[in-house]
């Protein structure tokens, strides 16, 4: 089986895709509410690690990834070489995965990793372009139970997470690929502010 020639118009749909989503990333860039909501989720975060707490991280496919893409930046380091910060990826123990999944449903997997890890005065960062996904839905709720402040990065409607997020940012786009090329960006952002905030508060820690 032979594979299809690309069509003369290809290198036009890469520019098409391209600029589409730079549009998306010039409406953020001039959020100056979002830019606020960012700040603030962040300052928030750092005194929550300057308290002894942590930052917890959970999404669904790229979102996951994502997930674990924040909690490397702060376990490893973003920009400067500077002692390790507490962050937890829930989307990485297959075994807990696996068995949430089986015994308790989808929609259970990180909010019963959050009742077993979390503690009051953590930081929850929940990442679902649609703001629908019920495992983040009641991993939210399960944070407003246990008093842990709670994050979340999504899309343009925001689904059902700005009324169970204390800071919500929302990417003005409706297209899953925009939504998380935005989320990339502030994700690095805010992993970078939180790490400012952090070692400005604490300078002898930067070792």
């Amino acid at each position: 089986m032979s594979i299809p020639l690309l069509p003369d118009s290809t290198p036009d749909l890469v520019r098409a895709k391209l600029f589409e989503g730079l549009r998306v990333m010039e409406v953020v860039t001039r959020d100056a509410a979002l830019h606020t909501t960012l700040v603030a989720a962040a300052e928030a975060t750092a005194d929550a690690l300057i308290s002894g707490r942590k930052l917890l991280v959970a999404g669904n496919g790229g979102s996951a990834a994502d997930a674990q893409h924040i909690a490397a930046e702060f376990v490893c380091r973003l920009v400067d070489d500077r002692p390790a910060m507490r962050a937890i990826a829930l989307t990485t123990n297959t075994s807990i995965l696996t068995a949430v999944s089986n015994d308790y449903g989808f929609e259970r997997l990180f909010a019963r990793q959050i009742e077993a890890l979390g503690q009051p005065g953590d930081v929850f960062l929940a990442i679902s372009t649609s703001g629908n996904s019920p495992n983040i839905v009641r991993a939210l709720e399960q944070c407003r139970a246990m008093g842990i402040t709670t994050i979340g990065l999504t899309g343009k409607s925001g689904g059902k997470m700005p009324t169970l997020c204390d800071y919500c940012l929302r990417m003005p786009s409706e297209v899953t690929m925009y939504i998380q090329q935005a989320h990339l960006a502030l994700e690095h952002i805010f992993s970078l502010l939180v790490e400012r905030f952090y070692f400005a508060a604490k300078p002898a820690a930067k070792g």
